[in-house]
Formats: structure tokens, sequence, C-alpha cells
């Protein structure tokens, strides 16, 4: 009856009848409802040409919204009943998110077309006589886009936190820096974008091809970009969780302040910002100037993301330099380590406590569990299960994101007309009988995981159309695994969700979403010729 997704928890219907918004329909908002009001006028009154002016009386034909703590008692700050009777509509949440998620759910009510954003002529704009009741699974809903190997302009950021709102994701993880490019600007260190924001080439395809694209690659935020960015997201009830790598992944730092890197091992002054994909050898050196450094950059970084967490990577970290230079194993025979693993830990736990004395928590991939783990600091397990079943049970928190299940970067499919093959196939069904807690956590391990989050990641993705391709339709069964109360994988109802997903296409389509789609690629969204990375077989089980 109403193909929501993710799907609601209680979905009850009153008798096959309407409510129909009209010229006269009137928006009501209580207090605490201020952005949702905003937001919907907004939204419904571009997609139906409708008013939608404030009201408040009795007499009905209103679209009331309320914040209620008993709603908060029963379902929880993200919860919210939204109700659809003859003569109105009530939405009320437990919290102001619980309220603005019951609102993406009216959209979804009223028919695809509410997605658009100016009215076609002759529609009508009904929701279905309901009731629903809902609350997601987990607090952390994320999504992980890297705009550090393809750049991502500010306005196609914006759209994805629109697309996450509409799926009811509410963590936006922004990769921001990497060996291929550094994305915020830093007003005390201006060479990190000046040089290290654009690199001269870019490798197209896996990094085996001998494929190139010979023009410069490059593009940064402003401060006041990002402002805009976390307050949009704020709006939408999305927390903005930066990254920015340290202490591998960071060539394009170190060409831009050479002294950042391993000076007895290299001439850094030589390097570029890297411009193939892979783990770059060139690391940073683990000295307090390095520290000092990146103090400076987090110090700006804490005044823009005002996000509990900040992810500081501590993947794939190369320790070829640190074996090879004397400073860095003089450094490890100070601190009377045992190996470059726990100089690596080291480095980690330093911003770990600088952090924490700022009111902030690490996280980080779980290779920051390597040589011991700081205190407080959360773990994102992506190299399977294995990292955040760990970690939950040495006692920190966890966010599930195994590359082997949800890195949307993997094909979709094993046909030779799927672009750039990357790693694993993982369907659309693969995603949806995804389960983040693995059974092998008791109780109070399990309550350790915070949540689940797919990962983007943009090597072979050159533009915002081939984030859509690889993002969609799948990030709409994650969003119902992250929020939805699901059975375990293999009593899953796929078959369903496929149902509901018919619908879905259509929104997807009236957001402008270049999704791939059920029967595979258009000819356009192919790329004949450009090699990937196909792995064959299913992936393992941790």
């Amino acid at each position: 009856m109403t193909d929501v997704i993710p799907e609601p928890r209680y979905v009850a219907s009153y008798g096959g009848g309407f409510f129909e918004l009209d010229p006269d329909t009137e928006l009501a908002a209580g207090e605490g409802a201020e952005r949702t009001e905003r937001w919907l006028r907004a939204t419904l009154g571009a997609a139906t040409g409708l008013p939608l002016p404030p009201g408040g009386g009795t007499d009905g034909n209103v679209i009331r919204l309320t914040v209620d703590s008993s709603v908060t008692r029963d379902l929880g700050a993200e919860g919210y009943r939204l109700a659809v009777m003859p003569t109105g509509v009530q939405v009320v949440g437990g919290g102001p998110a619980g309220l603005f998620w019951g609102a993406q759910t009216l959209r979804q009510l009223l028919g695809p077309d509410a997605c658009r954003r100016a009215p076609l002529p002759g529609r009508s704009w009904r929701l279905p006589l309901s009731h629903l009741q809902d609350s997601p699974r987990f607090a952390w809903r994320g999504l992980m886009l890297d705009v550090a190997r393809h750049f991502m302009p500010k306005e196609g950021v914006l759209r994805y936190l629109d697309l996450m709102a509409a799926h009811k994701l509410n963590v936006f993880h922004f990769h921001l820096t990497d060996d291929q490019g550094w994305r915020v600007r830093i007003e005390r260190y201006p060479r990190l974008t000046e040089v290290g924001s654009w690199r001269t080439r870019t490798k197209f395809g896996h990094r085996a091809s001998p494929l190139w694209e010979e023009k410069p690659h490059g593009g940064f935020y402003t401060q006041d970009d990002i402002r805009e960015i976390v307050a949009y997201a704020a709006e939408r009830h999305i927390t903005v969780v930066p990254e920015i790598d340290v202490p591998g992944h960071s060539q394009a730092a170190i060409a831009a302040y050479p002294e950042l890197g391993n000076t007895d091992v290299v001439d850094t002054t030589a390097l570029s910002v890297w411009d193939s994909w892979g783990i770059s050898p060139n690391v940073l050196a683990p000295t307090d100037n390095t520290l000092r450094f990146y103090e400076g950059v987090f110090e700006e970084v804490l005044g823009l993301f005002p996000s509990e967490f900040v992810h500081i990577g501590g993947d794939e970290c190369r320790k070829d330099q640190w074996r090879a230079s004397p400073a860095a194993q003089a450094r490890i025979k100070e601190l009377g380590l045992a190996d470059e693993d726990e100089l690596q830990s080291w480095f980690i736990g330093h911003f770990a406590k600088w952090l924490s004395a700022r009111g902030r928590r690490l996280i980080g991939w779980d290779e920051i569990l390597e040589g011991g783990i700081a205190e407080g600091a959360a773990v994102s397990s992506w190299r399977g299960y294995g990292g955040g079943i760990a970690a939950a049970r040495a006692g920190h928190d966890v966010v599930m994101c195994p590359e082997q299940y949800v890195y949307l970067d993997h094909r979709q499919a094993d046909g030779a007309d799927e672009p750039v093959p990357i790693g694993f196939v993982r369907t659309l069904e693969d995603v949806y009988r995804f389960e983040p807690v693995p059974a092998e956590l008791d109780e109070s391990e399990a309550r350790r995981i915070l949540g689940t989050q797919a990962n983007v990641w943009t090597e072979v993705m050159e533009d915002h159309a081939r984030v859509d391709y690889q993002a969609f339709p799948r990030l709409a069964a994650f969003a119902e695994v992250a929020w939805s109360a699901l059975p375990a994988p293999g009593e899953r109802d796929f078959a369903d969700f496929e149902r509901r997903m018919t619908t879905h296409y259509r929104r997807l389509d009236a957001l402008g979403v270049a999704y791939r789609p059920p029967t595979g690629p258009l000819p356009w969204q192919q790329r004949p010729g450009v090699p990937g990375r196909p792995i064959d077989g299913p992936p393992p089980n941790r």
C-alpha cells in the first residue's frame, strides 16, 4: 500500500480512502518543528505548486507537525508517528530528527512526482488514509563519499545530502584527503590546496590500466563551502564526519609540504600529487614537526565541523620508509616501542588524546587496532567483520562497513558490459541481505555496534553520473538494512523489496539519479575497453 523505503515498522490502512492536498491545505508547525516545516514547505511546494501557508486552526485540511516527548519514550528521538485522516495529516516526532524522517515518509506517500522540483500538469496530490509508526534500528546510518580521488563540486555534495535524507541516512563521512588530492582549505597552510588539490593527469580505470586522462584534475572546498555543507546537512539532521587521513594516504600533503615526509629516505621535494591508484609508499614522518603541523590542521577542522567524531584514517600505512629511516628508528627507540606497528599506534594515540582534550572522539579504519588502540577511539571495520569484532570485545565502539558487502565501488554484476568492474559482485540482493551485527558478539558486545555505513571510493568514478551508477539502487537496499527492523538475512523478503523498488525507481527518476537499471547498464553508462580488477567467486565471510 505504501511502497515506502526504508520499510516502516508498522503500517495500517484505513479503508482505502485518501486525503487530498489542495490550495487551501495549511502547514502547521509546533515548537521544535521549524526545520521540518521549512524543508517540507520548500520541497512539497516546489513539487506540487501548492502554497501550504502557515496554519494552526482546528478546521481540518491541515498537515500538522509536532514534536512530542511521549513518542520519544516509545520510539526514540528519531522515531515518528504519521496519521493520514480524511480531514488532515499529523506527523509527530519523538524529536526534531524523528519529525523530519516522518516528513520524508509523507513525501514518499504522495507518489514519485512529489520528488520533482516543479509541478507537472494534471497531477493530484493524495495521501492514502493510514497510520504509520517507525523508528531506526541503528543510530549511525552512514554514507562515506570519497572526494579526494575524484573531486565532487559543492553542488554535487549538497545533492548527495538530499539523497541521503530521502533514504533516512544520517551520517555523512566526508573523505577529504588522500594521496591523489587535498580538498579542504586550511588557512595557515595554503599550499595544501594551492599544490595538493590538483594533479597533472589521472589514471583511467584500475591502476594496471594503460589509459590516462591527460588533463589536470582538481578542486577544493573553501571554508565557507564547508560551513554551507555542514549547515545544509544539519537542516536535514545529517552529521558530517570529516576524514583527514594520517599517517598514510598523505602524498598530496607531502607534495605541498615536503618536510612532512621521510626526508632521510626519499627526496620529498621531487614528489607531486599522485596521479595513479593504489597505496602510495610515501607516508608522514613520525616527527614532532608533523604532529604540530597536523594539530594546526585539526584545529581548523574542529572549527568547521561540530561532529563528535573526527576520522583520522589510519589505514594502509606502508611502513617501508619508516623501516629505512634512521629518524623513524630513533623515534621507535626513544619511545620504547617494539616496532613500526606500535609507532603507528603511538601516532594515532597522540591524536586520540589531542581530540579527547577538546571534547571530540577519534574514529579510524580498523588498522588502528594494530599495535594497540587508544582509549575511547572508535573503529570503522572495513576489512571484513574481524576488526569490528575485536574492537567491540575490547570495549570500543564500532561502525560496520566491510568492503566485501557494502563497498559500493564493487561491481554489481559479472557481465562484460559492467563499467570498470572492481572487486566482488555485490548485487542489490546481496546488499539487502547484509547484516551489520556479527552473530559472534554477545548482547553487551553487540551494543558496541553504533551502526553501519556504505562506502563509495571514487578511483574509477570520474563524475557524478558514475557515482550515481555505483551507489544506486544499492544504497536504497543499504538504507533499509540500516533503518528497518529486518529479520535474519536468509529470512528477508527480497521479493517484497523488489516490488517496492518498482515505485522507488520512479522516485529516483524524479530526483535525477543515474542509477543502474535492473536490466543492466544503459549504453552511455558502459566504459568499453577500460580495464578494472574483478574478483571472481563469493567474498570471504570474514
